[in-house]
């Protein structure tokens, strides 16, 4: 008999090309041995090379959906990718934390496209360290630190600043140490080197990463393991094909 499969959930947007999106983290959660939800914030046109156009799912059918769920399963952990306002990703961490406070939520935040199209609208982030509070954990690249904490690596605040969740910052645009992830926890830090293999761009690398990190976490992987592993995963899948279209495989 097989062994019973933890529970992860998605919730992101779906990109038909699946190189990115729910598709890319199912294909994912499947590779790790962990049965995949996914609920879809929005629907986009696109393909790996450009992006045409975006319509977000009303949110009160979002948080319906999560409520059906979690009331119908226990999910161990969360994988969120674009949303369109801190707002709606607020609403959405809030319900998870209520029906179910030991979930872990990874949130990655996807700000652009990799054609530069802006998902998420961020006037106004000064409620957005009360709104990390709610997440386990955090997976932005160098570019997005920067515009969501400007002050992140000032020699004032630096990594050691009040953002009150852990991050894991991506390495791809590293300038001193490419390919090198740097996880930030409360008390320590931790760097995630890059092997030798030769790896190539992919459409949705980053949600790949991430949806890696929340099943390994479904997996009760402690969080340094969880990144260390998912750091292996990735790696396999950016040398997996020379275009930007990469294949999962199984482990």
């Amino acid at each position: 008999m097989s062994k019973k499969r933890p529970f992860a959930l998605t919730i992101a947007g779906l990109d038909p090309s699946g190189g990115a999106g729910i598709l890319a983290d199912i294909k994912t959660f499947e590779q790790h041995q962990v049965y995949g939800f996914a609920i879809t914030t929005a629907d986009t046109i696109q393909t790996e090379n450009k992006f045409y156009e975006i319509q977000w799912t009303n949110l009160s059918f979002v948080i319906r959906s999560i409520e059906t769920l979690f009331l119908s399963y226990k999910i161990d952990a969360v994988k969120i990718g674009i949303v369109p306002s801190v707002h709606y990703l607020n609403r959405i961490l809030s319900t998870i934390k209520l029906l179910s406070p030991s979930t872990q939520i990874v949130w990655d935040p996807v700000l652009k496209s990799t054609t530069e199209f802006n998902f998420m609208n961020l006037e106004d982030l000064s409620d957005l360290n009360k709104v990390l509070s709610k997440v386990d954990l955090l997976t932005p690249n160098y570019k997005e630190i920067a515009f969501l904490f400007p002050d992140f690596f000032s020699e004032k605040s630096g990594p050691e600043n009040e953002i009150p969740t852990n991050i894991l910052l991506k390495g791809g645009h590293n300038q001193t140490a490419l390919g090198t992830d740097r996880l930030f926890l409360k008390n320590e830090v931790y760097d995630l080197l890059p092997t030798n293999k030769e790896c190539s761009e992919k459409h949705g690398s980053g949600c790949v990463l991430s949806a890696a990190i929340a099943a390994n976490l479904a997996l009760n992987q402690t969080l340094p393991e969880a990144c260390k592993n998912a750091k292996t995963y990735i790696e396999k899948y950016l040398s997996s094909t020379s275009t930007l279209i990469g294949y999962h495989y199984v482990q």
